[in-house]
């Protein structure tokens, strides 16, 4: 089965509001064994709202409108819809009826702007609105279901997760759909590719379908697969994963369970820290809290996280975190030796189990022919053992801070665990 989603509204097109609707619907879609194979934003005008409905069916089984069901004038949908099917709009008794129960619920009357959203297309299939006061509507054209629901998005998950979906599932017989997403740190997309080209050749004689997604400091690597057992699919995206690891295990740090929440590494870290009853403290320059902001963003962070400072001048490394002042005009704040001094020494002042320390340029200024803007050093220690890393990410400030987060992040994982 092949899906279509198309969102209806002017807000949508110029930016006024991120389109959450069909991020949302896309995952339900899939989990339900729907492939989504368009998505689509149309103005409130009815030329263009009624090509993308004859677009749409001529490449899906099922098309999901949102938007525009609203009860004033510039809320066209459900009269395109209508011209659409050639039919005119009719009161619907059940519409109604939700309606007279959402406004005597809060002790409202029930005007005649609001009553005209009980008009439907006539022939339609209405779809009860738990959540507002705009109902859905089913149609069928041809071989194509058309569903149109609300823009407000806790009205259409409401429409979509009681009506929408069960009905769907019990008129049809829908295929499996199985994701799983490798998450990976430490290596870039094309290194990846290079290095798991044969193995991602193979992957099409089980008909396994990867794709790369990569992010600053991240690749995610999601493995897809259809086929009418669901079993088979996870047992050999599982088996392939195996394989990956043995390629390049070193670089995964988590795996993302389709329609789940995503791990991340500060999450990683906190619950290894957590279980072993181990505490964690920064020292932030370049990134000026970035990452104590990752952790502190976690419930339950004040069991792992001891604190965090933010030397970010000379002055203050040496006054705050004892850093020695001779550093500075030998091998500068941006070095091996100074982001030593900055971890063991802040371990020591919140007498913490671990520690994170940065010193770099995140740009676009400051650099220098010896280093560069983008030039990060990295240590992570315990209490025996301080383990530092130089990298060279690009020139843009933001990019920089989030890709020395993950890298700093990742290293002390990788100390906790023994991995360094």
């Amino acid at each position: 089965m092949k899906a279509e989603i198309l969102t209806i509204g002017d807000e949508i097109l110029i930016g006024q509001i991120v389109n959450t609707n069909s991020v949302w619907m896309a995952q339900q879609l899939n989990l339900a064994g729907i492939q989504v194979v368009h998505m689509a934003s149309v103005s409130d005008e009815e030329n263009a709202i009624i090509k993308a409905l004859t677009d749409a069916e001529s490449r899906a089984d099922f098309v999901f409108i949102t938007g525009g069901l609203g009860p004033t004038k510039d809320d066209i949908t459900k009269k395109v819809f209508a011209s659409y099917f050639g039919v005119q709009l009719v009161l619907n008794d059940g519409a109604l009826k939700n309606l007279d129960n959402y406004f005597a619920k809060r002790g409202r009357e029930l005007n005649e702007i609001n009553r005209k959203q009980a008009l439907v297309p006539e022939g339609c299939i209405v779809i009860k609105n738990s959540n507002g006061t705009a109902p859905g509507m089913w149609m069928k054209k041809g071989n194509t279901v058309f569903v149109s629901m609300p823009g407000v998005p806790y009205e259409m998950q409401g429409m979509m997760t009681e009506g929408v979906l069960p009905k769907i599932k019990s008129e049809n017989v829908l295929p499996k759909i199985y994701h799983k997403s490798i998450l990976t740190q430490g290596i870039g997309e094309s290194a990846i590719a290079e290095i798991v080209e044969a193995w991602e050749d193979a992957l099409i004689e089980k008909n396994i379908k990867l794709a790369y997604l990569p992010q600053p400091g991240l690749v995610k690597l999601r493995l897809s697969s259809y086929g009418k057992d669901m079993n088979e699919l996870k047992k050999n995206i599982e088996e392939e994963i195996v394989a990956l690891n043995l390629l390049i295990g070193k670089y995964i740090f988590g795996y993302e369970n389709y329609g789940e929440e995503t791990p991340t590494l500060q999450g990683i870290v906190s619950e290894l820290l957590r279980e072993r009853k181990q505490t964690l403290a920064l020292a932030e320059s370049c990134t000026g809290g970035y990452i104590s902001s990752l952790f502190t963003s976690i419930s339950g962070a004040s069991e792992i996280f001891k604190g965090a400072m933010v030397p970010y001048t000379n002055l203050s490394k040496s006054e705050l975190l004892q850093v020695e002042n001779g550093l500075f005009t030998t091998v500068g704040s941006v070095s091996k030796e100074v982001v030593e001094q900055l971890a063991q020494n802040v371990i020591k002042k919140f007498d913490s189990d671990y520690s994170i320390s940065i010193s770099g340029i995140a740009g676009p200024t400051g650099g220098t022919p010896e280093k560069p803007v983008g030039t990060v050093w990295v240590a992570v220690a315990n209490k025996n053992r301080v383990v530092t890393h130089k990298f060279q990410f690009g020139d843009n400030r933001q990019r920089n801070i989030i890709m020395t987060a993950s890298a700093a992040i990742n290293m002390l994982k990788k100390l906790i665990l023994n991995e360094i």
